[in-house]
């Protein structure tokens, strides 16, 4: 007789049923909406939703399109990437950008980080999802990521403006879903929302996906500025006197636009040194996110306006 198969690991069996809940989500909600999109930020929630969603709907292609806000300021390797996924998974792939916010000066240096993300994040994606009349947004924001990404139900109502009102969230019964939506009403999804930034590291190392090699330690050109690490990623980076780009071994573990995101020292070159390292820190992984600001009650602030 053949040898019985091993039972899955603890880890796996956790692995297994936060997939089994996002791929719920992702067909619940192409199911209940009109017209659905997904929001890509290029990151590793991102490139984990884009294979669940391709595990979600096989054999056929993903059934809605994919939604990258990009101010232009993004990491070059993370655009390399962008296009990489688009050729791998057949993505319809929309790009939104604040051309006039563009035409007026509106950079990372210019208006300050909380400004400059207004304008060139959440007006960008809310002007996006009006001009192609997207109902719901699916997101990779996870709960773990700060306090007020916590209160978030996994069907989250956005009211008229895309305005996000927490007291007014339905309360989620079991696997029931009131995806009934009033006049301006939209909803954001979030299938990741259970699963913690280490869930997502294994997941990328079990099912061996690719990730924006800015994740991996190499040796980046940066400047010490505020006490944090800054990538020189292009020659836009406005240098401060007396600053001289300075050869570091680094890696990122939160991406977006360059000037606004600090790299950490680190020798993790490989997924497992990765892990190791991650297993072992206590260090938020937002805490180079520059554009968080005072914390929860910031973001709490912007995703009242619209920011995902």
């Amino acid at each position: 007789m053949p040898a019985p198969a091993a039972a899955p690991s603890v880890a796996d069996a956790v692995l297994d049923a936060l997939e089994a809940e996002a791929i719920w989500a992702l067909r619940e909600t192409a199911a209940a909406f009109r017209n659905p999109v997904m929001l890509y930020s290029i990151g590793k929630d991102s490139g984990v939703m884009l294979h669940l969603a391709a595990k979600a709907f096989a054999p056929g292609p993903i059934p809605f399109p994919v939604l990258h806000v990009d101010t232009t300021w993004k990491f070059r390797d993370m655009i390399t990437f962008r296009g990489q996924m688009v050729q791998q998974y057949g993505l319809d792939l929309r790009v939104a950008t604040n051309h006039a916010a563009i035409a007026e000066g509106v950079t990372p240096f210019t208006h300050g980080a909380q400004e400059y993300t207004r304008l060139m994040k959440t007006v960008a994606l809310r002007e996006a999802l009006d001009e192609y009349g997207f109902d719901a947004a699916i997101g990779g924001s996870r709960r773990d990521e700060e306090r007020s990404r916590a209160k978030e139900r996994i069907f989250s109502l956005r009211m008229p403006g895309h305005r996000w009102e927490p007291r007014r969230q339905r309360p989620e019964l079991w696997r029931t879903v009131n995806a009934q939506l009033t006049p301006g009403q939209t909803m954001r999804t979030f299938p990741l929302s259970n699963w913690t930034e280490m869930d997502v590291w294994y997941y990328v190392r079990r099912e061996g996906l690719p990730v924006v090699p800015l994740y991996y330690a190499a040796m980046r050109p940066t400047v010490l500025r505020g006490g944090q690490l800054i990538v020189v990623d292009d020659d836009r980076m406005q240098l401060e006197p007396g600053e001289v780009p300075v050869d570091r071994l680094v890696r990122f573990r939160s991406l977006g636009c360059y000037p606004l995101s600090a790299a950490i020292e680190s020798p993790a070159a490989t997924i497992d040194e990765l892990i190791a390292e991650m297993e072992s820190t206590r260090q938020s992984e937002r805490a180079g996110r520059l554009i968080d600001g005072e914390g929860g009650a910031s973001m709490e602030a912007k995703k009242v306006e619209g920011y995902f």
